[in-house]
């Protein structure tokens, strides 16, 4: 369900791209993108870190929730003035006068968060996913709604600003609707001390994830301009598709902290996660890099060919992205925030130092330098998080390997039938319809060399039907169907996620 709303979610993000990109310019879209890249680490304190705490710990009661509220809310209050203030460093900082007053009104953003993440956390505790992604999807909806409707009256990157304030509004007041959990007053508590440092060690891992993830926009827009800045931030968009992988976390980990004293299923559903994630990461990797300037030449017009060309250079680090964003699981799950922490340092020298050798090569050798990463860290990465259980990277490699290759061959081979008949049709027109057939042809194309190549080399169609079962098992409307009898109140979930 997490995952068909967060699909639904990018759709709907789609949809705002191609509208968004017709309306406003590429500065619109960097200036703003200057301020995000600051206010997205202070506005996921909370998000990352207490909700983890919340659902990795076996049990949870009514004066523990409450402190965690309050302890939360009076972060937000602190952070938002914090930023709104500091909005004239920024300003001086990029050389743009209109980045202080948008960071006053960006910074609206972190108080407004603070005030749902306990009530999603108690949700996505009592495992009521269908809840919590349905109420996200819809707040993406209301922020592009906002931001479309604004940008077509002529606001300017306003309309960015007032839309991603809207987010977080529409999505608290969904959570305290589904959600009828009311805190109470802060008491002192036993064991605050364990909780508040694990969700600060996985909030540390966040915010190193966090620089490394913004280092480049920060990069970019410092050493070139606004403009640059959004030609390579609509690029990285479609790079980080991880964010469907990402946007898992909270289900592998309440799946996985329960099976976490049973080694033989622990490792079986790990292994499991990995063949599918791999599976699809490698087809998807493999196919972009073949159509990705096409895909960005028809959602965003003529004017961003420079995007498409940057894009080039991201999509073969597609696949190990989807790998790598896998591995933080294993760590919060076994509860060690602190060595997820530690790995976090590593990713952010490694990745920071691959920036800055590329930064001369301008928005594409950043690109290269992120694709480069990804391939680096991964195993490594499976390696350190799986020590504390003697899980190998043995194991891992044996579930992957074979889907990397079936993209490089399929990918290889597409490329070569591209190449080698030019004169076909599609390949010469120019256009969205030229776009679109090429994209249909050269997806349909690689499609079937891809499968393929896995049933090849797994000796039959093994992995072809575990995703096809698992399809099956994600399909969406029997949650839908579901009364609110059978638990779509919050008071059935919060007392659940406070008792299991």
């Amino acid at each position: 369900m997490t995952l068909f709303s967060n699909g639904m979610g990018l759709l709907v993000q789609m949809v705002s791209t191609v509208a968004l990109a017709r309306l406003l310019t590429p500065a619109d879209f960097g200036v703003v993108t200057m301020v995000t890249t600051f206010s997205l680490l202070l506005v996921n304190f909370g998000v990352n870190g207490f909700t983890e705490a919340i659902i990795q710990r076996e049990e949870i009661d009514h004066s523990l929730a409450t402190n965690l509220f309050w302890i939360n809310i009076c972060a937000g209050i602190l952070l938002t003035v914090g930023f709104a203030a500091a909005g004239s460093l920024m300003a001086r900082f990029y050389g743009n006068a209109s980045v202080e007053y948008i960071a006053v009104g960006i910074s609206l953003t972190i108080l407004i968060t603070s005030t749902s993440v306990m009530h999603l956390a108690l949700l996505m505790r009592a495992m009521h996913f269908s809840l919590v992604s349905t109420n996200d999807f819809l707040s993406r909806v209301v922020s592009v709604a906002v931001s479309v409707l604004l940008a077509w009256s002529g606001w300017g990157y306003w309309a960015l600003v007032v839309g991603a304030i809207a987010q977080p509004l529409s999505q608290s007041i969904g959570a305290w609707i589904l959600c009828s959990w009311v805190p109470g007053f802060p008491c002192r508590l036993a064991g605050m001390g364990s909780i508040v440092r694990f969700a600060l060690n996985v909030y540390g891992r966040f915010s190193l994830n966090y620089f490394t993830r913004n280092m480049d926009n920060l990069l970019v827009g410092w050493r070139f301009n606004a403009q640059a800045l959004g030609f390579y931030k609509k690029a990285y968009d479609l790079f980080a598709l991880s964010a469907l992988v990402q946007s898992l976390t909270t289900v592998a980990v309440s799946a996985l902290s329960r099976l976490n004293r049973d080694s033989v299923q622990y490792r079986k559903y790990l292994l499991n996660i990995l063949a599918v994630t791999a599976f699809v990461g490698m087809g998807v990797g493999a196919e972009l890099t073949l159509i990705g300037k096409d895909v960005i030449r028809l959602l965003l017009g003529p004017n961003w060919e420079e995007s498409g060309r940057i894009f080039t250079y991201f999509g073969p680090g597609i696949g190990a992205m989807f790998l790598y964003g896998t591995h933080g699981w294993i760590q919060l799950s076994i509860g060690r925030a602190d060595r997820w922490f530690r790995w976090g340092v590593v990713e952010f020298v490694v990745t920071g130092l691959l920036f800055i050798v590329a930064l001369p090569w301008g928005p594409a050798g950043i690109a290269v330098a992120w694709t480069a990463s990804f391939w680096i860290l991964t195993i490594p990465a499976f390696w350190y998080a799986g020590r504390p259980i003697q899980f190998g990277v043995v194991p891992v490699i044996a579930a992957v390997w074979k889907y990397l290759v079936a993209s490089l061959l399929a990918g290889c081979a597409s490329a070569v039938i591209i190449r080698g008949f030019p004169s076909l049709s599609f390949v010469a027109v120019s256009g969205p319809v030229g776009a679109v057939s090429r994209i249909a042809a050269i997806s349909a194309l690689f499609g079937a060399l891809y499968l393929g190549a896995v049933i090849l080399l797994h000796q039959g169609c093994a992995p072809l039907y575990q995703v096809a079962g698992l399809l099956r098992e994600m399909v969406p409307w029997a949650q839908f169907s579901r009364s609110p009898a059978d638990g779509a109140t919050c008071g059935t979930g919060a007392s659940e996620a406070l008792t299991l």
